[in-house]
């Protein structure tokens, strides 16, 4: 009787291997949907070498998780492991999601609004069945208590096993391996769960226990120009900048799209640049190094943070600012002037409790303008078409593009919905920026204004099986590293600013030229900044200045 109620164990090399092969076969999901499509457009595919993979995924991860199983480390361990793996393969199935350092950071950085918008009932199976419910059966088996000896015993066994499965399929389909690995690179971030633990150790050490780097200033020459200062005694610049988000050039009808994206600016005198490339795909990248004296092809976060900013700067040369924030935070942009967060727990006309549309912007516009002084900046920044909930970025009225795709789990839309909310939201942030100009329209008898607009990344919305954004720069779309630029000047400004509109006309048809290394110097030459730190050939308005 006794042996009949005895609770039945497992070994700690068992549940292991149980542990590798339900990654291997279940988690792993997304690459295997990665393969197939990789597969699909090849010519010729060894039989063998497809059915090898389960087996050297299986392996490898065995090897690799029996060095994290023991005793009282085995079941929080894997438990942790299976729930956060759940989460990155829903990610990766469903919208072709890559877990490096940049996409942990965007995470880390996601505000709840943020976050909330990626709930679904589709989601929340997915995470349920995948990870929930092996996470529980874990908690619940019981592991047969070993002695050191046998246990280290064991675990060679198994390890040295899983070596000699690796080798044999080395052996037998090498070249199979290094073609598909040397054509699609990106592959080896896909693997769960490999990728997102190194990515996120990656992100741990940088963020805690790196040595941390001496503030350093920027521009301490910086200075307005004599005309500029004498200029705001009687007619002051007013530039609005807004930082748009997650809005992709390909689909603004001023670049060419065929949808009626932009009706609200085309007919107002805008200067849409055709080609502009972002810093990164991700706000968390993006947003600090677009306006950092760095650029793309030097970027480096730590540096970027721990420096002055064109912001900073212009403060420094005495332009008065405000920056105002409808998307969760300024990313430390705007760390050293005024900032006013969107109250999102608001339900009014522009807010639901959750999320507030960008009309909530224009709020307090009369009252920040007033309120500063001198030459002087309002700085927006949109949550503009940020997914996957494109629906909530537009009320329903302005909702032109039908039938739309009313909810999160986009992948359970149509192609057609999805790039219709999409279009919607792209459509709704053009309508936020003719009020705008309308109001600084309004202002010319007392301002010199003018009005940029510039997104922080793009997107994807099904193109390759990718969705949303954050795929590493080396691989990523066009979707998500094209976005637009457009700039509206009232005829004081380019007066004043000494700006041939048509020759910036013709500057923005040009190709491969602009990118977010231009808001830095465009900025400083758009308020007549002078310091040392200005390059006039990243300054979008400096080849179209007569009499420069």
């Amino acid at each position: 009787m006794k042996q009949q109620r005895s609770r039945r164990t497992l070994s700690y090399v068992s549940v292991t291997a149980i542990i590798a092969l339900y990654f291997a076969m279940v988690l792993n999901l997304p690459i295997y949907k990665e393969l197939t499509a990789i597969f699909d457009q090849m010519e010729q595919v060894n039989l063998g070498f497809i059915i090898s993979i389960p087996f050297f995924f299986f392996a490898a991860l065995n090897f690799i998780f029996n060095l994290f199983s023991w005793p009282y480390l085995t079941k929080p361990f894997f438990i942790v492991l299976l729930v956060c793996s759940a989460l990155v393969s829903y990610a990766g199935f469903n919208y072709g999601t890559i877990f490096d350092a940049n996409m942990i950071t965007n995470i880390m950085q996601t505000d709840s609004g943020e976050a909330s918008a990626y709930l679904s009932v589709y989601s929340l199976v997915w995470f349920s069945v995948l990870g929930l419910v092996p996470a529980c059966l874990l908690a619940v088996t019981s592991l047969k208590s070993q002695s050191w000896l046998r246990l280290l015993a064991t675990k060679l066994v198994s390890m040295l096993v899983s070596l000699l499965v690796i080798v044999l399929i080395a052996g037998l389909y090498y070249q199979d391996y290094a073609s598909v690995g040397r054509n699609h690179s990106y592959l080896k971030r896909m693997i769960v769960p490999t990728q997102f633990v190194a990515a996120t150790a990656k992100y741990i050490n940088q963020t805690y226990f790196y040595t941390p780097i001496p503030y350093k200033e920027l521009g301490l020459d910086a200075r307005q120009s004599d005309k500029a200062l004498e200029q705001a005694k009687t007619k002051p610049t007013l530039l609005v900048l807004v930082v748009g988000e997650t809005a992709r050039s390909q689909n603004y009808q001023l670049n060419g799209y065929p949808r009626a994206t932009n009706p609200y600016t085309e007919k107002l005198g805008v200067v849409s640049f055709q080609d502009v490339r972002s810093c990164g795909t991700a706000t968390a990248v993006s947003l600090p190094c677009m306006f950092s004296l760095l650029t793309h092809d030097n970027y480096d976060h730590d540096v970027a943070v721990n420096q002055d900013n064109v912001i900073d700067i212009l403060k420094r040369a005495g332009i008065s600012m405000v920056w105002e924030d409808d998307d969760g935070g300024d990313k430390t942009v705007a760390s050293h002037i005024e900032k006013q967060m969107m109250n999102r727990q608001n339900v009014d006309a522009n807010c639901d409790g959750n999320t507030c549309y960008d009309m909530v912007l224009l709020d307090d516009f009369a009252r920040n303008v007033d309120k500063l002084s001198g030459n002087r900046m309002l700085a927006l920044h949109l949550i503009g078409s940020h997914g996957p909930t494109y629906y909530k970025r537009y009320p329903k009225e302005m909702a032109f593009f039908q039938p739309d795709c009313p909810r999160a789990d986009i992948e359970n839309c149509s192609e057609e919905q999805i790039i219709n909310s999409y279009d919607n939201s792209i459509r709704y942030t053009d309508f936020v920026l003719s009020r705008l100009i309308e109001r600084l329209v309004k202002l010319e008898d007392k301002y010199n204004t003018a009005l940029i607009y510039l997104s922080d990344h793009g997107e994807s919305l099904g193109e390759d099986g990718l969705f949303l954004h954050g795929a590493p720069y080396a691989i990523a779309p066009k979707y998500q590293t094209h976005v637009p630029l457009i700039v509206w000047m009232s005829p004081g400004f380019q007066a004043t600013k000494n700006i041939d509109i048509d020759c910036l006309q013709q500057q923005a048809t040009l190709k491969e030229t602009h990118s977010h290394d231009n808001l830095f110097h465009s900025l400083l030459g758009a308020f007549d900044v002078k310091t040392q730190v200005y390059q006039p050939k990243l300054d979008i308005f400096s080849r179209c200045r007569v009499n420069n």
